[in-house]
């Protein structure tokens, strides 16, 4: 069993925040754990920028509901940097995950996001 790692921990804690529905409708917590260089391959194909992401979540209705996460899991790369990996599925439509989160001043960070779709078939 891999050994406890607190900079995977940070991590993961902040990609369930982020998968909060309350968290992604609101500029204020979701630009808190954006880095300013953000950026999103999205499973739409995509690419999204910090500043973009953040006005179109922010503009999600209130009754969209949010994604069953599995799967999660991540690994140190170096000091400062961890790589997540989970799988989502909302109402049927999955998506692979990767995410890149950065340790700064402000504290853990999402740097880079990429959705890859895929079919439970």
């Amino acid at each position: 069993m891999p050994e406890p790692d607190d900079a995977v921990d940070a991590a993961i804690e902040g990609e369930l925040r982020l998968l909060d529905p309350a968290v992604r409708r609101s500029p204020e917590l979701l630009g808190a754990l954006l880095h300013p260089d953000f950026f999103e391959f999205g499973a739409s194909g995509r690419r999204w920028d910090r500043a973009t992401i953040i006005a179109e979540l922010s503009a999600t209705e209130p009754g969209v509901r949010p994604f069953t996460v599995s799967r999660m899991k991540g690994v140190r790369l170096g000091p400062g940097l961890v790589h997540l990996t989970f799988d989502t599925d909302r109402n049927g439509a999955c998506a692979h995950r990767s995410s890149l989160w950065r340790q700064g001043d402000e504290g853990w960070l999402l740097y880079f996001h990429q959705g890859t779709p895929f079919s439970r078939e």
